[in-house]
């Protein structure tokens, strides 16, 4: 999938890949000036949240640096049938916000089409699972406090903005479930400025950093998101490992009293579990392995899709193999006939494919596709995600045969 803002973040940052997340501190500038107002505006965010059911801690508030109770800006409404939902109550919003607030949306890609493509291209491109979050402050505010993550942040400066300090990591490569806790900040600032609409900047895992707004003004404004990468690690390898091992007879035996050759025989199977299953084949089991978060089905009595985009969260091979063509992704391994390669392509490719132009077989093999998960039918709504973000596949029409 080719899509501009991973075109342009790479740019910015200049990058030549995914290699470089996690790899070191970077910030650059978007060459694109109209790519931040296309993925996200401040009445674009607020209108979500207002039209969303949303608890705590996904919808977060903010105030002088701590954390505002729910309570505050969260209400249950009960609908004529007793039933309650839970949504911001969007007057007291304003006046945090317009007191010198923050609000935090996590996950916006699950709400909003453009950030959901965007995510899944970010995904595609990195081999990693991507989500977003969105944060809106207001006038004069502090931000959170000096803090790391553990997950990999690209930060784009959407709208107004923010300044920030950046410093390297006082533990490496820490983990959010570790063997120490990591509490003391680092010394060493890597940068400390303000980023503007445009800028992009890179934050690897375990750095510290913190953003405020105190010194800008009490009539400006900042929104950013942050697309977060979760990266598998060694550890979440011998996870794996430890999961696999429960097909296998001899890990499912009492250790105590086995006996010393019983314990060297665990292991040499446990080395031979690990050369079988060794990293770069768990990475590409989990990628091929992982269904689509979300999917729409085919109802055939609502008719044939107009356009179709594939779902799923990493791009899924296609391999020849004789006469036949695997494909992998999703969570499925669907085999099909040489014939179909060029149209698989097409359709898996994640670009937004036109349908209307499209023959029987194709518009058949959309079909199957989104039967089995890997594609899904385009709505209006679904299709917007895309536009002037990932350029479509449209069929040309076939010219009548007909005398």
């Amino acid at each position: 999938m080719e899509h501009r803002l991973v075109t342009h973040i790479e740019k910015a940052l200049g990058w030549d890949g995914p290699g470089s997340v996690g790899a070191a501190f970077a910030r650059g500038r978007l060459t694109d000036p109209d790519l931040p107002a296309r993925l996200l505006t401040p009445h674009k965010l607020l209108d979500l949240i207002k039209r969303r059911h949303l608890s705590n801690p996904q919808l977060r508030c903010y105030a002088r640096g701590d954390e505002i109770h729910p309570s505050e800006f969260l209400s249950t409404r009960v609908n004529r049938r007793a039933q309650s939902m839970s949504q911001a109550d969007m007057a007291a919003l304003g006046r945090i916000l317009n007191g010198g607030g923050t609000a935090v949306l996590d996950h916006l890609d699950f709400f909003d089409p453009t950030l959901e493509v965007a995510c899944r291209a970010l995904g595609w491109w990195s081999g990693e699972l991507t989500s977003a979050n969105a944060y809106l402050a207001v006038g004069e505010t502090d931000g959170f406090h000096l803090h790391w993550d553990d997950h990999e942040v690209i930060a784009v400066q959407l709208s107004g903005e923010k300044a920030w300090e950046v410093r390297g990591p006082s533990r490496t490569a820490p983990m959010y479930r570790d063997a120490e806790r990591n509490r003391t900040p680092s010394e060493d600032v890597l940068w400390k400025g303000t980023l503007r609409a445009g800028d992009v900047m890179h934050i690897p895992r375990g750095y510290w950093h913190t953003a405020t707004r105190l010194g800008s003004g009490s009539s400006g404004h900042s929104l950013h998101v942050t697309f977060g990468f979760t990266k598998r690690t060694g550890v979440t390898w011998v996870n794996f490992l430890s999961d696999a091992a429960r097909a296998d007879e001899s890990f499912r035996h009492d250790v105590a009293g086995a006996g010393e050759a019983r314990h060297e025989a665990l292991r040499e199977r446990l080395g031979e579990l690990a050369g079988a299953h060794d990293p770069e084949r768990y990475l590409d089991e989990l990628r091929a392995g992982t269904p689509p978060a979300r999917h729409m089905p085919l109802v055939t009595a609502l008719g044939s899709p107009e356009a179709v985009a594939a779902v799923t969260e990493f791009a899924p091979s296609v391999d020849r193999a004789g006469e036949t063509v695997r494909v992998r992704g999703g969570g499925k391994e669907l085999t099909f006939h040489t014939r179909a390669e060029p149209g698989l392509r097409v359709l898996l490719s994640g670009h937004p494919v036109r349908l209307d132009g499209a023959d029987e077989d194709i518009v058949s093999l959309a079909g199957l596709l989104i039967t089995e998960g890997l594609c899904e039918p385009l709505t209006d709504v679904s299709s917007s995600g895309y536009t002037g973000l990932v350029t479509p596949v449209t069929y040309s029409k076939q010219p009548s045969t007909s005398v």
